[in-house]
């Protein structure tokens, strides 16, 4: 293991983690956003108000992102309405488009998540909600989505755990993140094992401190939750 190769190029690569940490943080904010009508919706009894999100969610979990960000990078500029359009600078913008496919990707993870911790929310609690005159639209905002918060969290670490694994695959369309940059190193220095081995060390240290802030994340929230009683 040559280490002067390692900490030689350590602050390029350090480059590319943040490139890769601004990547996952647009996307994972973004797609919440994204998710949480989506998920609201997915998770109505009436069909067709569900029917649209799932199909949403069918597509997107259905097709690798790889496909999706294919299509977005090279297929948006086949269309002359696309390339006039004012969203043609960022559709022309590998990170721009990394950015939006990996949004609209998890978003739909995401939605899935917040059905399921919806649909686990004990009946007794909105039926208590409703009982003290709550309405519709006061007990999903202040008993439901609370409660699905709670119940979702883990799963939703996990996907932001994903994404981050995932957001390598924006390096296939010359955005230079931290596993872009690793290949754009290993090209000029011919150190493969070197070059991937201080880049998987990064990945690391990242998911390290995203699991560790989802943790204190889930404790605030469970003390949170027991002083509310």
């Amino acid at each position: 293991m040559n280490w002067e190769v390692i900490f030689k190029w350590l602050p390029r690569l350090t480059q590319g983690a943040t490139v890769t940490l601004e990547l996952v943080a647009i996307a994972v904010l973004a797609g919440l956003i994204l998710a949480i009508p989506l998920g609201i919706a997915r998770s109505s009894r009436k069909w067709y108000v569900s029917a649209v999100p799932y199909g949403y969610i069918f597509f997107f979990r259905g097709t690798p992102l790889l496909v999706q960000l294919f299509l977005v990078y090279y297929g948006a500029a086949q269309f002359d309405a696309v390339r006039h359009s004012a969203l043609w600078p960022y559709l022309r913008d590998p990170f721009w488009c990394a950015a939006a496919t990996m949004t609209l990707h998890t978003a739909a993870y995401i939605a899935e998540i917040l059905r399921g911790a919806i649909q686990a929310i004990p009946k007794g609690e909105i039926e208590a909600a409703r009982a003290l005159g709550m309405s519709r639209t006061k007990a999903l905002l202040y008993i439901i989505l609370p409660r699905a918060v709670r119940i979702g969290l883990p799963a939703y670490s996990n996907e932001v755990i994903l994404m981050l694994k995932a957001s390598a695959l924006a390096s296939t369309v010359t955005l230079l993140d931290l596993t872009g940059m690793a290949r754009t190193i290993i090209a000029r220095t011919y150190l493969p094992v070197e070059i991937f081995f201080a880049a998987g060390v990064l990945y690391l240290l990242i998911s390290f401190v995203l699991v560790q802030g989802f943790k204190l994340l889930e404790r605030w929230l469970r003390v949170d939750a027991t002083q509310g009683r």
